[in-house]
């Protein structure tokens, strides 16, 4: 990737949304300016789990103004990120393209576990480096991620469905607080910690670590009630537990370090960070200013270096497979070869995709070789993978889908711009079947009017019969197809 000496991360959080810009100097990032509103996405999810209308302006209008702040920033240098809410929301597909046009920038939905790495990241470079291991606690609108690392590498990670967005709005409508309504809501954390109580207790780690505003919140009521010198503790969450039911609402709940706009989510996070001190067995919990922001800002940078998560994430594929290395090689090098053919820019993100794509088409062998690009592609759709969007994935897997077998018989259509990348890798894979290195002979790929013709020299086809069969029968599974571009014919040189 180009080096940009800027880089911008928006977060779209449940509760808040982010903007963070840096400053690239070599291999480190100093931090430019930040923009934080309480958007409170989670809020407008209904019981048929769709967002309000309500929520997305206050999200698009959000999203207008970073956007006014990103005006000029090449799309390379700038990663926006949405979280839970967004991998709830029914609509989140239509609300994802008026945010993208807000903000002037796509938009990526990361799954639980790698919002959970991107946090890591974030936490672990705001703190100092450490060789012990470490709890970091994030409390979200609309999930919670637990995680243990050593220095900048997570080892553990989950995301627990509780955040204090959702949390505040089941057990605390209209900000009502009572005591019966806060046990049953630290009732439901515990019961939702307990599923990862076992790996993230107390044992496995050495110190713990609270990420995002919920965390601060607590940490800086604690210490303004003189509970603590900072830090987040069982007697300061049971002191606070106290004062919210006497308060009686969240409207009222007046404390020293309490801002505004924190009230209506604050008992919802209090709750669920009280049942992890009790489960995980937490007794002090100190406040880091890192988050996913920051997080999503270092990987970027990662990627503008070549330490890109996701070329690791497909080696690690690669190996866990069992993949044929010199297969997917011959395959990732002639269809990249035929794509920088195809057209005169090559994207990088288009020519990423098609690369992961060879290198990862064969890993459903592992399962069964009858229709092994379907189990490829149903891993690739489900499977946990550091550093890719559930966007990401779900091109990588529509992209192997379509691999081998009938075009027409295609589960779900791909997008439009995928169609190019399938045509190349369809032919590498057609033309390496014999799993050889074997080199084939000058070619040319010929496209007009998005119809496409495989042009190889005279006499060529007719020595090499089974070759002729294959994309004979390819041009055959093009046909009639209504796709942007397709391969249309046979010709010789």
């Amino acid at each position: 990737m180009p080096e940009y000496p800027t880089l911008a991360a928006v977060d779209l959080g449940s509760n808040s949304f982010h903007l963070q810009v840096g400053r690239v100097e070599g291999e480190q990032l100093f931090y430019l300016d930040a923009h934080k509103e309480a958007v409170r996405l989670a809020a407008g999810l209904g019981e048929d789990k769709r967002l309000d209308a309500a929520s997305q302006k206050r999200a698009l209008d959000c999203l207008a103004r970073f956007g006014e702040r990103l005006q000029g920033m090449p799309a390379g240098a700038v990663r926006a990120v949405g979280t839970s809410a967004l991998r709830v929301a029914k609509n989140s597909n239509e609300f994802l393209k008026q945010a993208k046009a807000a903000l002037g920038f796509d938009i990526e939905i990361v799954a639980g576990r790698e919002e959970a790495r991107l946090i890591y990241l974030g936490v672990a470079h705001s703190l100092p480096l450490s060789s012990e291991p470490r709890l970091v606690v994030d409390i979200g609108g609309g999930s919670t991620e637990c995680i243990i690392g050593v220095g900048y590498e997570p080892q553990e990670r989950e995301s627990l469905r509780m955040g204090c967005v959702v949390f505040s709005k089941r057990y605390f409508p209209d900000g009502r607080i009572d005591k019966a309504a806060l046990k049953a809501a630290v009732t439901a954390a515990r019961v939702e910690a307990q599923s990862v109580a076992k790996q993230f207790k107390r044992g496995h780690w050495a110190e713990a670590v609270g990420s995002s505003g919920t965390a601060r919140a607590l940490a800086e009521l604690c210490q303004q009630a003189g509970l603590s010198d900072g830090a987040i503790t069982a007697d300061g969450l049971k002191w606070l537990r106290e004062q919210a039911v006497k308060a009686g609402s969240s409207d009222r709940l007046d404390l020293p370090g309490l801002k505004p706009e924190r009230k209506p989510v604050i008992v919802g996070g209090l709750a669920i960070m009280s049942a992890l001190f009790e489960e995980l067995k937490i007794e002090s919990m100190q406040a880091a200013q890192g988050a996913m922001r920051e997080g999503i800002l270092w990987d970027l940078l990662g990627r503008v270096h070549d330490h890109d998560m996701r070329d690791v994430t497909v080696e690690q594929f690669m190996r866990r497979y069992h993949v044929d290395r010199r297969q997917a090689e011959r395959v990732e090098r002639f269809a990249l070869h035929l794509f920088r053919a195809f057209q005169d820019s090559c994207p990088v993100a288009a020519t990423q995709c098609l690369g992961w794509s060879a290198k990862l088409h064969e890993i459903g062998i592992s399962i069964a070789h009858s229709g092994f690009h379907k189990h490829s592609a149903y891993i690739l759709e489900n499977a946990d993978m550091p550093g890719f969007s559930r966007q990401d994935q779900m091109r990588l897997a529509s992209l192997v889908r379509a691999s081998r077998g009938s075009l027409a018989k295609l589960p779900v259509q791909p997008d439009e711009g995928l169609w190019p990348l399938i045509l190349c890798l369809r032919l590498a894979v057609r033309l390496h079947q014999n799993r050889t290195e074997v080199g084939l002979p000058e070619w040319r790929l010929v496209c007009k009017g998005g119809d496409c013709q495989f042009q190889l020299p005279a006499g060529w086809l007719a020595a090499n019969p089974l070759t002729q069969a294959a994309l004979e029968s390819e041009i055959k599974d093009w046909r009639g197809l209504a796709a942007p571009v397709r391969l249309a014919g046979l010709r010789e040189l």
